[in-house]
Order: structure tokens, then C-alpha cells, then sequence
């Protein structure tokens, strides 16, 4: 059975008519639209809502992004987004992510974007990850019947994607030209040179951390952390080093903590330095537990996933108001996608258009012009674009399947889910790993929440 359970029921009962679209099995809703080939602007999606007085769907277009002021001002109530565990409940003969927006199938109350009351045809899922429906706008509005209308939502510009001409090197060599982009800190390249040297000591990584009393008591509170369960006394960085950290942990995590020196961003909020820190020291937590399983090097692999996501910190730092404009949109829109929602907020022409090819390959441009190593690049300019195959593929997928996990506990910035199963296959993983690193991170996470609040302040 193509549909869902209960859409299929209500669809039949009503006389509503429809069409089904076969597509190839998609582990999330945009990797759906993508597949199904048809245009975006025709497809419509669910946005699930809730707050004490109960749960609220609204239907828009796919290819706009839900105007909370509006929904305010319309309903009156200080609505949420659902977590995907609600939904999962709410929605149980559905596919994870893929919530079809007929909210009578459900019993759910829906309001309907005006936007989507005026089409002639609509494409929305099914419920299944491997099919759509088509319906003309007769039958919608038959299966919408009792839905509030207003205007809702924002479309995006017609060209929702970054012209094909515009590669990654048109990108740095524009963003080199338009703006002044923050150099690594001094102790940050200091830092990286240190490390860079084979022969370097850890009385010389003691000594220069300790020329910076923030950062040395940031590593010490580090080392002293429940995470090592060290049993004596630690009394400088040298001693952090040599008897609990180990030098390349401390030269990583010196050099995020002195890195992220180079941006002004806010702390509140989904995309906030406050969240930034904890999902950063999870997802390297993560992929150094990961590492020794797929034969990588395990402090690389820490740093990649401590440095993946700086493309944020960059494009907040660059652009202040439309990172702010992000920060609202991504807590108003769970089921959309990082690079939706960036696409709505930097692809709407002018100079700014670089920016929405994704604070992934913004973050990877960065990092190249840094001269950090070329695992951590690769890692973070394409740890968006699931199915990745080329250079450091291995470091690309680990960071992937880190964040995947991190998801189910609310860390990160994506809701969407990921193909997990095909993340392990290319890590030649077996299943059994997913519940070992679950119980892993669950064992640590106070140690991580303490040591990220430690490191905002």
C-alpha cells in the first residue's frame, strides 16, 4: 500500500479523487521532492504547531516559509513547532518526515495558506516515503473542507536555487571581494602551526595556551570534567595534557575555542552560539567514537565534527539581520531543511545570492582560506548534501551519521530525518552500532551540556 492508512480512508470515503506518484524510496521530504521530479512550486506541506491549547496544522507551499507574526495575529496563541517524536506518535502509519497535510484525515484542526486555495493542481506526500499524490484544486479544497484561510506564509523568489554557473570557486572569489572575511585569530594560528610541527612538545601547547587565562581555564575545566574521571590533581595545561588529554584533544579543542573568537554572533536561539557549542561538542564527541571503527584518525575526526558547522558563525557574523531572519525561520519551520530555509533567506538576487549555496560550503571556503587540514574542509562544506562519494568521504559520512543521531536528542539544526542505513553501509557499520553510540552519548551528555555552558561564558 502506497498511502498512508488513514489519509488512503478518509480520501475513499469522502469520493475525494487523486493520483499516485511512485518515486524512488527518499530518506527525508526534500530528498523526496527532489526525486520526484516535478516543479517545486506545485508541491504543498504540513507544518504541525502546538501549544496548551492543542495541536495546529498549517498546509503551504513547499517552497515558502511560514510567517509566525501572521499566525500570531490571526489565532492569537504562541504556537510551537512539534518535536519529531510527537509527530512520529501522532502520525504512526506515516513514514518519519513525511506527514501528509490533510489534517481531517487526522482529526486535526488546519489552517490553510491563501496561496494554496488558489491552485489549480497540488503534489504533497502521501504519508510513505516512496510516493506522492496528485490532486487538482477541486479535490483539495473538498479534502480542506472546514480549514481557516489567511495568509499565512512567504513564498520564495522563483529561482530557488543558486545558479548552476556559480561554482564553489565563483563563491570565494566573490565573498574574498564583497567582504571582509574574519582572519583565523592569532593564538588560533598560532595553535595551528604548533600542531602542524611533529616534533612540538606539550610543555610548548602548555605555555602558549597559558599566555590566554580564558582559554586555559577553559581547557583545565575541560580535563577536570566528569568526561575522564581523572583521579588526582591538575594543575596546569602542561599536566592537562600529558596525564588526561592527550595532545592533539587539547590542541583541537584550544584551537575551536580560540577560532570562534573570530565572530560576533548572538547566543540565543536555535542557530545561536549557545547551541552552537553543544551541538559542536557532541557531533565531535560522536565522531571521535567513531573514528577508531571506520580507520580514521580519531583526533581528525574530533576536529572535523567540532568545526563542521562554522559556515553558520561566518554567515551570522557577515550578515547580522538575515541571520536573525534564519534563526526565527528555523525554529518556524522543523520539516524544512537548513538549505530551504537558507535558499529563502540569501537567494533572493543581488551580491547575497553566493550565500545560499549553504553555510556548508561557506564554512568549507573558510576553512580552506584558515589552511585547516583538508579532512575538516571536506567535512564542513559538504556536510549537507547527503550521498557524498570523493575525497574524505570518510569524514564527510561520520560527521553525517553524528548528526543523524544527534537529531533523535534535539541537537543540531536539521529536524529532517537522514537515511542512517546507508550512512552505516558506507562506514561498512554495523546497526548495532547506532544503539552502542546512543548509550554513549546519553552516559556523557551532562559532561557535554556542562562543558558547552562553560564555554559561552
Amino acid at each position: 500500500m502506497a498511502l498512508a492508512v488513514r489519509l488512503e480512508r478518509f480520501l475513499n470515503q469522502q469520493g475525494i479523487a487523486y493520483k499516485e506518484l511512485p518515486i524512488t524510496k527518499a530518506a527525508s521530504l526534500d530528498e523526496a521532492v527532489s526525486a520526484l521530479g516535478q516543479p517545486r512550486g506545485d508541491v504543498i506541506k504540513a507544518t504541525l504547531l502546538i501549544d496548551i491549547s492543542g495541536i495546529l496544522m498549517v498546509v503551504q507551499r513547499y517552497d515558502s516559509t511560514l510567517d509566525t507574526e501572521a499566525l500570531l495575529q490571526m489565532t492569537g496563541r504562541h504556537l510551537q513547532p512539534l518535536t519529531e517524536r510527537q509527530a512520529v506518535r501522532l502520525f504512526g502509519d506515516c513514514d518519519p518526515g513525511f506527514t501528509p497535510p490533510i489534517g481531517n484525515a487526522y482529526d486535526m484542526s488546519v489552517l490553510l495558506d491563501d496561496d494554496v486555495t488558489q491552485a489549480e493542481r497540488v503534489l504533497f506526500s502521501s504519508g510513505t516515503n516512496h510516493s506522492f499524490i496528485e490532486m487538482n484544486g477541486s479535490s483539495l479544497r473538498l479534502a480542506m473542507s472546514g480549514s481557516r484561510e489567511g495568509h499565512l506564509a512567504i513564498r520564495g523568489s522563483g529561482n530557488n536555487v543558486v545558479r548552476d554557473a556559480l561554482t564553489l570557486a565563483d563563491v570565494a572569489s566573490k565573498l574574498k571581494k564583497l567582504y571582509r572575511l574574519p582572519p583565523m585569530p592569532a593564538l588560533a594560528l598560532r595553535i595551528l602551526r604548533l600542531t602542524s610541527n611533529t616534533e612540538a612538545t606539550a610543555r610548548e601547547l602548555g605555555e602558549l595556551i597559558e599566555f590566554d587565562p580564558s582559554l586555559t581555564a577553559q581547557v583545565m575545566r575541560y580535563a577536570r570534567s566528569a568526561l575522564f574521571n581523572y583521579p588526582g590533581q591538575i594543575n596546569s595545561v602542561q599536566e592537562a595534557v600529558t596525564r588526561v588529554l592527550g595532545f592533539d584533544r587539547v590542541a583541537h579543542i584550544a584551537l575551536g575555542i580560540a577560532s570562534v573568537r573570530a565572530f560576533d554572533v548572538p547566543k540565543a536561539g536555535m542557530l545561536g552560539m549557545d547551541n552552537f557549542w553543544r551541538h559542536s561538542l557532541y557531533c565531535a564527541f560522536v565522531c571521535q567514537r567513531l573514528a577508531p571503527r571506520c580507520g580514521a584518525d580519531k583526533g581528525l575526526a574530533y576536529l572535523c565534527g567540532l568545526l563542521h558547522n562554522f559556515g553558520l558563525l561566518l554567515v551570522g557574523h557577515l550578515f547580522p539581520a538575515e541571520f536573525k531572519e534564519l534563526n526565527r525561520l528555523r525554529e518556524a519551520n522543523p520539516e524544512t531543511s537548513m538549505q530551504s530555509l537558507e535558499q529563502q533567506v540569501f537567494g533572493q538576487g543581488g551580491e547575497q545570492e553566493i550565500l545560499a549555496v549553504g553555510h556548508g560550503a561557506i564554512g568549507g571556503i573558510l576553512h580552506r582560506l584558515w589552511e585547516l587540514p583538508d579532512p575538516v574542509i571536506k567535512a564542513a562544506g559538504v556536510h549537507q548534501y547527503p550521498g557524498y562519494q570523493g575525497e574524505h568521504e570518510n569524514y564527510v559520512m561520520m560527521v553525517q551519521l553524528a548528526n543523524a543521531l544527534l537529531k533523535g536528542r534535539g541537537i543540531g539544526d536539521e529536524f529532517n530525518s537522514d537515511n542512517i542505513p546507508a550512512l552505516l553501509h558506507g562506514l561498512k557499520l554495523e546497526p548495532a552500532i547506532v544503539d552502542e553510540l546512543l548509550s554513549e552519548i546519553d552516559q556523557v551528555a551532562p559532561e557535554l551540556d556542562a562543558l558547552a555552558s562553560s564555554l559561552i561564558t
